[in-house]
């Protein structure tokens, strides 16, 4: 099945879907401009997933494996992972964030525009010009859809890319998580932070955590026999608040070696976050 594009909202938005890639794009500028970046954005769209089903088989190495990968997509997958060497990543861990880098720079080639998100299913590429900004909500749990805060970013803040993780995603995840999301540089790096941000939050050895093998679940998956979460039962405040502070242990780490700008944490209602600027956070509506 080829890719299929289509403008929704009246005309505001693109719809970029093929095979598991589903992308909602807005781009903010004059109409002539918004009609030729949304062309260019189809046109690089469409051989997106065949790029990366050609290298499947490589992508799904632990990174530091000596594999040549060729795709411009494939590559922004590996060197997201290989931002985090002391963890056991494989460059899938970046797919989602780097489709949505790769589609964002088609986008704005050869063209003047002032603010662009690309949305690949959370994982959001995004480029703010001078004078522009966006609201960003931040979600405690993707199965309720409630919201633990609002952020405003501009262009000083440096962020190209907002990503979010946890047990209740797509992918398996080895912690308990509700929900991690992180803002980096690109969207490759916040997608390969949040799922390790995200791992991190766990309890080893709780009786109230159901976990098994990855393969069980997902034959081919790249997690192999790690264990990953299942299930999570009744926990204490203080069990919630030991496996938050295990993964902002890790987050505050990557955010002091320069490879995140923050990281928002959520489990059963609370939250921790590496963000001092509270001026940030807008009140939720």
């Amino acid at each position: 099945m080829s890719a299929v594009a289509a403008l929704i909202n009246d005309g505001r938005r693109l719809h970029l879907q093929h095979g598991p890639i589903d992308l909602i794009i807005e781009v903010s500028a004059s109409a002539d401009a918004v009609q030729q970046a949304y062309q260019q954005a189809v046109d690089r769209f469409a051989t997106v997933l065949t790029e990366l089903v050609a290298e499947l088989p490589s992508l799904r190495q632990p990174a530091g494996s000596q594999v040549s990968l060729h795709g411009t997509v494939a590559l922004r997958m590996q060197t997201a992972t290989a931002r985090f060497p002391r963890y056991f990543t494989t460059p899938m861990i970046a797919v989602a964030g780097a489709v949505a880098d790769e589609v964002l720079q088609s986008l704005r080639r050869d063209l003047l525009l002032p603010r662009v998100l690309v949305n690949n299913g959370g994982d959001i590429a995004i480029y703010l010009g001078p004078q522009q900004h966006t609201d960003i909500g931040v979600v405690a749990n993707p199965l309720s859809g409630k919201l633990a805060a609002t952020i405003r970013l501009t262009p000083d803040d440096g962020v190209g890319g907002i990503a979010t993780s946890g047990c209740h995603g797509r992918s398996l995840s080895l912690g308990i998580a509700d929900a991690v999301t992180v803002l980096a540089a690109n969207a490759a790096t916040a997608d390969a932070a949040a799922t390790l941000i995200a791992n991190a939050v766990t309890l080893p050895d709780c009786a109230a955590i159901e976990r098994c093998q990855a393969r069980e679940l997902d034959a081919d998956s790249d997690l192999g026999d790690r264990e990953v979460t299942v299930a999570v039962g009744p926990l204490s405040e203080a069990q919630i608040k030991a496996a938050l502070n295990a993964g902002l242990a890790v987050a505050e780490q990557m955010k002091h070696d320069g490879h995140i700008v923050d990281a928002h944490l959520s489990l059963r209602d609370y939250h921790k976050t590496t963000d001092s600027r509270a001026y940030r956070y807008l009140p939720i509506q």
